[in-house]
């Protein structure tokens, strides 16, 4: 038998009914703290130091919760479950997720009783170490205990019948989008609404936002979308940038200024990112500024690791943002591998290339070497190559690399100059390539594949100019000496 909700109260009787629940020839599953659900109806702070969350509005429950969600589902996708199977764990868990949320509120109780709101980070970082430690726990069962909770794996719980939509992820997102497009007495749409729509968005997208991430739409105006906005137009981020920004990660607004984004950036600036580009990289990458301090770090420390200079690692955050996204032990420091088994010094590529150690080893990096080594190339000569164009491996292997290798069969240079000059496959092949190659042709000069495309026009007029003039000055005198020679064997014939 189950024990309600109401009678776990303190941390002695939480264990004594785990004890009772489990048999003692099962293994013991024990979650830390009190194992209360959040339901919004005591507001006191109780004797035993637990915490009850009637003052907590219902809509900012809701947000927490669909931000719990989010959390929990990156978490198990981290344990090898696919989106769709995280999703129905998640679906079938009700009482997992209002245990998570009980826990937020126990933490950080003291945040609640002054009627401060959790940000998106704060939550995250509660919960994402939890999660950890229930898996330290109970490994490969962690997926049945996070469906069964608060019952042991495989003991038959009593299922609570509800409507699809009443658990679906599909109903949540309906919600949230029809919460941010309903009308009030008034006849009017939310203030935060208005103030987006004032901002420049379309409602309709606001609605897109709101299903992409449905705990936008539980957001307050004063408290959490307006300070934000005012930030980034502080910052000299452009108006009418601002409805591309939160289109691109609306839990930006979630996050605390104080407390989150304003260190965050000061620990980029300390690094070296350039104050004067922040309105530049927020617009390409907004979702920089809503990772963790830990998750920032980690992916500098990794560099520092690689031997950068911070000062060129402020150059990489300006210049690509994105590399905070990546994962160190997932994608940075695996790519980082490979290359050094090519020979390749990893530094200096990730300097020149950021970009590269966001592709897959597998489906990107592997066939392209795998292309140059069917060509003939050595393992060194692609390393080489490499580590002259950085860029070389984002390119398509199918609609860039291959047609422009084939036209490169055409022309009259020998494979070697590839490897001296791989930029050769980032100029576009109609537009400068073969337009100029004809001309160096139709001239009948001999360009190096370098100078064939890497000046500009008019240099590329005046360096032709004068491969041609000199060839045909070349010419005529041998012509010349060739008519002085023919003159002086006939002067001898007459002697």
């Amino acid at each position: 038998m189950r024990a309600s909700p109401a009678a776990i109260q303190t941390p002695k009787l939480a264990a004594t009914l785990l004890r009772q629940s489990f048999p003692v020839t099962r293994t013991r599953i024990c979650f830390p703290r009190q194992l209360s659900f959040c339901q919004a109806e005591s507001a006191e702070s109780g004797v035993d130091g637990s915490f009850s969350v009637r003052t907590v509005p219902s809509n900012l429950l809701t947000a927490e919760k669909e931000e719990a969600k989010a959390v929990l589902n990156l978490f198990l996708r981290k344990q090898g479950l696919s989106n769709a199977a995280a999703a129905r764990t998640i679906n079938t868990s009700d009482h997992f997720i209002e245990h998570l949320i009980s826990r937020l509120h126990s933490v950080h109780k003291t945040r609640y009783l002054v009627g401060r709101e959790l940000t998106t980070l704060e939550i995250r970082d509660t919960l994402i170490p939890y999660l950890e430690s229930l898996l330290e726990q109970h490994g490969d069962i962690m997926v049945d205990v996070v469906e069964n909770f608060p019952d042991p794996p495989g003991k038959e719980k009593p299922r609570i019948l509800s409507s699809p939509t009443s658990s679906s992820p599909n109903s949540k997102k309906l919600k949230a989008m029809a919460r941010v497009s309903e009308t009030g007495a008034d006849g009017q749409l939310p203030p935060q609404v208005l103030y987006l729509v004032d901002l420049g968005l379309e409602l309709d997208q606001i609605k897109l936002m709101a299903k992409k991430f449905p705990a936008f739409a539980y957001y307050s105006l004063e408290g959490k979308i307006k300070p934000v906005v005012e930030f980034l137009l502080d910052l000299g981020v452009s108006r009418t940038d601002i409805p591309t920004i939160l289109n691109k990660r609306p839990q930006l607004c979630g996050i605390s200024l104080s407390e989150n984004l304003i260190p965050t950036m000061t620990f980029l600036e300390n690094l070296g990112v350039d104050k004067k580009q922040w309105a530049k990289v927020i617009y390409r990458f907004p979702a920089l500024l809503t990772y963790s301090r830990q998750k920032v770090k980690s992916t500098v420390d990794f560099l520092y690791e690689l031997g950068l200079s911070a000062e060129n690692i402020g150059k990489i955050l300006t210049r690509c943002p994105h590399i905070i996204s990546y994962s160190v032990e997932d994608n940075l420091r695996p790519t980082a591998d490979y290359f050094l088994s090519m020979g390749v010094d990893v530094g200096v590529l990730v300097h020149r290339a950021p970009q590269t150690f966001g592709l897959s080893i597998e489906a990107n990096l592997k066939p392209i070497t795998g292309f140059f080594l069917e060509k003939g190339y050595s393992m060194g000569d692609v390393g080489t190559m490499v580590s002259r164009y950085g860029a070389l491996y984002t390119f398509s292997l199918e609609e860039n690399i291959i047609p422009k290798w084939e036209f490169f069969l055409t022309m009259d240079y020998p494979k070697t100059e590839l490897v001296k000059f791989p930029q050769f496959f980032g100029y576009s092949l109609e537009e400068r390539i073969k337009p100029r190659y004809a001309q160096v042709r139709e001239s009948g000069v001999k360009l190096l594949l370098n100078q064939v495309l890497s000046v500009s026009e008019p240099d590329f007029e005046k360096l032709l100019k004068k491969k041609m003039k000199k060839m045909l000055d070349g010419q005529a005198s041998i012509s010349a000496k060739n008519t002085d020679d023919l003159g002086s064997n006939i002067e001898e014939l007459k002697l």
